[in-house]
């Protein structure tokens, strides 16, 4: 009745047409931000992430060990993988997710782009290159720490808008659901991260020799980016997505949030330097995790495979046990590592088989959708992309522990080829979304 109200009525049928045009204009601007965020992300994962990693994997193959490799370079990577690339889709994500009004609507999204991405670079000239790295290391913690805060005052103007006005009768306050919880923690886990490395970046310019983190901060600080950041955020979007993609029931609530408590705990005991108990509760955390999402559950109906590759189900669970493997490695690296190729066999289990490989099997799912075009360029290079993902990341972790703690010198001469098939992953998922944003655009992305 209302449809045909409009349509008899020239003046409400204009009014319509024109908040139709603002509708579309506004899932443009949105769309194209979220491209940006992305596009970001996709460099600083194959230039000063993939491509830094790779060179490092080839000189510690060629001397068997870190001898004449520089801490910083090392560092750099990191830096660039876990902030660059995942933090980057992360805020890229969040900014996308929140309406676009207020503080979300200005030059703040924008504003908060340009600082994050000056601040990675700037990290990256600093410790990979040692580019007057006495001031563009703490300059760069600046930046990024800046960026996240902005991150998060848009985020909390938002909410501020959806209250009630003053005179307005109180409304329940919503519960929290589990998933956003563990997305929360994971945004904590962030802001702590960035604000620690602002803090060790000052006082390295000051009282360092180099802009690399000292050995032992520096373990403790990868249990907070690994355990504290990276887990509960891919626990969180799977709890919010999983059951739909993969045809399960809910999620159970109460049990993620045991698992959040243990990986909290173990996170603080982690930064505190109790490497057994830590890595304990890391395992029985990522345990609970896999059950309460019902990740290996038998599924109800079918999964939602619709312009993707069928092995979606199939990588979104090997993922899993990667988290699994992941855990349950730095056990054995508590009780037995000497050389540090257990723990890296484990941290590589954690940020590529579990982490790497959800983005590139749920990104191809959900970017298409919010970067405003019809769909995946290629399913079969999705596959593609994942198999070699996946062949890489087990000759990694299967030779790394190998080859650093003495057990079988060949196995130094098997880690090269599994950076090659890594690298070859993600060039070919930066070559995948590049097409796939070069597409016809979707409907709701069309202006008239």
């Amino acid at each position: 009745m209302s449809a045909l109200l409009i349509d008899n009525d020239p003046v409400l049928a204009a009014t319509a047409r024109e908040d139709h045009r603002a509708l579309l204009a506004l899932e443009r601007r949105k769309s194209r931000l979220f491209r940006l965020w992305i596009a970001t992300g996709i460099f600083f994962m194959v230039l000063p992430g993939t491509i830094l990693g790779f060179t490092n994997l080839l000189l510690i193959s060629a001397h068997h060990g870190f001898t004449g490799l520089s801490p910083a370079w090392i560092q750099a990577h990191g830096h660039s993988q876990v902030f660059g690339w995942i933090g980057s889709f992360v805020l890229g994500i969040g900014f996308y997710s929140q309406p676009h009004t207020g503080a979300n609507r200005g030059r703040l999204p924008i504003m908060c782009w340009g600082l994050w991405a000056v601040g990675l670079t700037l990290h990256w000239l600093a410790g990979a290159y040692l580019w007057y790295w006495r001031i563009t290391l703490p300059l760069s913690g600046l930046l990024e720490l800046t960026a996240i805060l902005l991150f998060l005052y848009a985020a909390r103007q938002h909410k501020l808008q959806d209250a009630p006005a003053a005179n307005a009768a109180p409304r329940p306050r919503p519960r929290i659901e589990p998933w956003m919880q563990t997305v929360l923690v994971s945004n904590a886990a962030l802001f702590l991260a960035i604000a620690i490395n602002f803090g060790i970046g000052i006082r390295l310019a000051i009282e360092g020799i180099s802009p690399a983190r000292p050995h032992d901060f520096d373990q403790r600080y990868l249990v907070l980016l690994a355990w504290g950041f990276l887990a509960p955020l891919v626990w969180g979007f799977s709890a919010r997505w999983l059951p739909t993609f993969l045809g399960v029931r809910p999620v159970r609530g109460r049990l993620l949030q045991i698992a959040l408590a243990l990986d909290v705990l173990g996170v603080i005991l982690g930064l505190a330097g109790l490497a057994l108990p830590t890595t304990l509760l890391l395992a029985a955390a990522a345990i609970l995790a896999a059950v309460a999402i019902r990740v290996f559950s038998w599924p109800d109906r079918p999964a939602k495979t619709i312009g993707i590759h069928r092995s979606f189900p199939y990588f979104l669970r090997a993922a899993y046990v990667w988290s699994i493997l992941a855990a349950l490695l730095g056990g054995w690296a508590a009780l037995a590592d000497a050389h540090g190729g257990i723990w890296g066999g484990s941290r590589h289990a954690l940020t590529v088989g579990f982490a790497a490989t959800m983005v590139m099997t749920v990104g191809p799912r959900i970017i298409p959708h919010f970067a405003g075009v019809r769909g995946l360029w290629s399913r079969k290079l999705m596959f593609a992309t994942l198999l070699l993902l996946l062949t890489g990341c087990t000759l990694r972790v299967s030779m790394e522990p190998l080859a650093y703690e003495g057990i079988w010198s060949g196995a130094w001469k098997i880690l090269p080829y599994s950076g090659c098939l890594e690298l070859g992953a993600v060039l070919l998922f930066a070559l995948q979304l590049i097409l796939t944003f070069t597409r016809e655009p979707s409907l709701f992305a069309e202006l008239p």
